[in-house]
């Protein structure tokens, strides 16, 4: 991924000038798919090297979880920071959008691309995204705000026990049947403090909001590699560009519309719970390495904006990590931190 843009001197992505400035070793780029949709890439799986990483942020997540690494960025689109760090079986945390300039980063739909990190813990995690946060001129979706404070947040234990919603989602179809029953299983665990809420039915739009938005923009900012010689891209990404290419700008703006009234549904839940309970990923990593997954349950929550973080607390029949995913409104990333942190220590609690 060649950086375009950075801190005005380097040329640097600005994420990676905010590391060094904190003293951060960077070792070096991971491997991604090809321009950060869905070709593969060389990457396997820590756990079963027969099986997929995820993707597109493949590297990142593996070079965790195998231990290369303490912590690594990612960016996500539709599913690319938390579905890989599921199968990878590592904490994967997407702030909400435009927490983490973007500065430097290959541009794919700048509508919905999100800079995330990986880490083996929450505290990690919430260290790594309070670096990187903050404003940049350079990227007009991050805003002059304080310092968010994610860590001192995410340590501190929460004021009132938290209240979860449990949510299937538009995706539950596509739900394996070992995952469908630890889900069931961990939210009879929680007892009172989760509910089993369900989405209005507008919701069963998002997934194909968030696919035109994505390929339109893709299309547009992929547009120069696609003429420089679309016969050397693979064919995921030829064919998503190709698609982008066919949506008219009414079906696209149509879709951007979607956002803020799905939001809205969003916030009506959020302001009732403390964060959402919902798969990361329809199962455990796919066999065989031609496919980084199905994004399915992820993308609501990247056309909405919102935190979402994935831990790995249940396994799959094949004894492979399975991700529990938490979504929290707009902005409160510090508070879904800390409900993530009470979680993980219920669980364990649970044995």
């Amino acid at each position: 991924m060649r950086s375009t843009a950075g801190d005005g001197r380097s040329g640097m992505p600005v994420s990676f000038a905010r590391l060094r400035a904190a003293g951060a070793i960077v070792l070096g780029k991971t491997v991604t798919t090809e321009c950060a949709y869905l070709a593969p890439g060389k990457t396997r799986n820590p756990h079963a090297p027969t099986r997929s990483p995820g993707g597109s942020s493949s590297g990142s997540a593996a070079a965790v979880a195998c231990g290369m690494v303490p912590l690594a960025l990612g960016t996500q689109t539709g599913g690319s920071v938390i579905r890989p760090a599921a199968f990878c079986g590592i904490v994967g945390f997407k702030p909400t959008f435009g927490l983490i300039p973007r500065s430097g980063v290959l541009r794919t739909s700048p509508r919905l691309d999100t800079i995330g990190v990986f880490a083996r813990t929450i505290g990690d995690a919430a260290m790594l995204a309070d670096v990187l946060a903050g404003q940049d001129p350079a990227d007009p979706d991050t805003r002059p705000t304080a310092s968010p404070k994610l860590l001192e947040t995410a340590l501190t234990d929460p004021p009132v026990t938290p209240q979860l919603a449990f949510i299937e989602s538009p995706a539950w179809s596509y739900i394996e049947p070992d995952c469908a029953e630890g889900f069931a299983e961990l939210a009879d665990a929680l007892g009172n403090q989760c509910d089993q809420v369900e989405l209005p039915p507008l919701f069963a739009e998002a997934e194909a909001a968030h696919r035109r938005i994505m390929l339109a923009e893709i299309a547009h900012n992929l547009r120069h590699y696609y003429q420089r010689g679309s016969d050397r891209l693979a064919q995921q990404t030829r064919a998503a560009i190709e698609e982008g290419r066919s949506i008219s700008a009414a079906d696209y703006l149509a879709a951007v519309d979607w956002r803020e009234p799905l939001y809205a549904g969003l916030e009506a839940v959020l302001d009732r719970y403390d964060a959402i309970l919902t798969p990361a990923a329809p199962g455990q990593a796919p066999a065989g390495l031609g496919s980084t997954g199905n994004a399915a349950f992820n993308v609501l929550w990247s056309l909405t904006g919102v935190p979402a973080l994935t831990l790995p607390l249940l396994t799959g029949a094949d004894g492979l990590p399975v991700g529990v995913q938490l979504i929290g409104a707009r902005g409160e990333d510090g508070r879904l931190l800390r409900t993530a942190r009470w979680l993980a220590g219920q669980v364990s609690k649970l044995g």
